[in-house]
């Protein structure tokens, strides 16, 4: 059984020189978050003022992290030593936290 760390992870749907052995299904992970009151003050301030909104870059980078983090358990947890087609979605569940999620296909590569 392949680690986090052994895991292949690609947005395409084959491996060049692997061959998939056996499909083990969807794998996702799945995180909501909001901003901290500092980034919320930082980011309406920044918002004001214009320009690249660090606080929030810095908010979705950890929310995607831990959405594809959370896949890899998945997928250590389904036996699967791949993921493919690997996307992130995002949406606002209530006014002000956002659900990401990262998913793909777990497989079995030779």
């Amino acid at each position: 059984m392949a680690t986090k760390r052994e895991i292949i992870v690609s947005t395409t749907f084959t491996v060049e020189g692997s061959k998939i052995k056996e499909y083990r299904g969807l794998v996702r992970g799945i995180t909501v978050r909001s901003p901290t009151i500092v980034q919320g003050i930082f980011g309406g301030l920044k918002s004001i003022l214009g320009g690249t909104i660090g606080a929030y870059s810095e908010m979705c980078e950890q929310a995607r992290e831990q959405a594809y983090e959370l896949m890899l358990d998945h997928t250590v947890q389904m036996g699967a030593n791949a993921v493919l087609g690997v996307h992130y979605d995002a949406s606002e569940v209530v006014v002000g936290a956002t659900e990401v999620i990262c998913y793909g296909t777990a497989v079995v590569l030779e």
